[in-house]
């Protein structure tokens, strides 16, 4: 209990304590004034009574204040979950947004740098196919020249014979 409780309790403890000690003179009749007329009453056993009143009517009034106060609590505990709710899904939605746009990215990047590797790769065979056009004219004015001398020419036979399209490089010349 708090310390507002335990003071509230003791002062209740004195006051019935009072009551109880003082019974004879709290019921015993004077003349009360009520204002317009007089009348033949015990003044404390009216007091004692309007006092209980007022502890009755402060109790509802602290038990139905503490009962809106639960219901305004409770209130704002949905509306909080309710918020959190909707964060967690906006957050998980920007999650996936974010995901989406990297998967993209990472499509867009590697269809970038296919096209450039396809690119690469047919400059590759367009010099190797140029390569071997030069051998091969290179190869036929070697064998005029031999021709022109006299010199019999089985090397233009062996070149011929040679399929270039199934040569693969080492990666030692490279």
């Amino acid at each position: 209990m708090n310390s507002r409780t335990i003071i509230l309790l003791l002062i209740s403890i004195v006051i019935a304590a009072l009551a109880v000690l003082n019974w004879n003179t709290l019921v015993t009749p004077t003349t009360v004034s009520l204002g317009v007329t007089e009348i033949q009453a015990p003044l404390g056993a009216i007091m004692l009574g309007l006092t209980i009143l007022l502890c009755v009517f402060f109790l509802a009034y602290v038990l139905t204040l503490h009962g809106s106060v639960l219901v305004e609590t409770r209130r704002h505990v949905k509306e909080m979950a309710a918020q959190r709710e909707l964060a967690d899904k906006a957050e998980l939605s920007r999650f996936t947004e974010l995901r989406q746009f990297l998967e993209t990215q990472q499509r867009q990047q590697q269809d970038l740098f296919n096209a450039r590797m396809d690119a690469m790769e047919a400059r590759v065979m367009a010099r190797t196919a140029e390569a071997e056009n030069v051998t091969a004219a290179f190869m036929g004015q070697l064998e005029d020249q031999l021709r022109g001398r006299g010199v019999s020419t089985p090397v233009s036979s062996r070149v011929a014979d040679v399929d270039v399209g199934s040569f693969k490089p080492s990666g030692d010349r490279f």
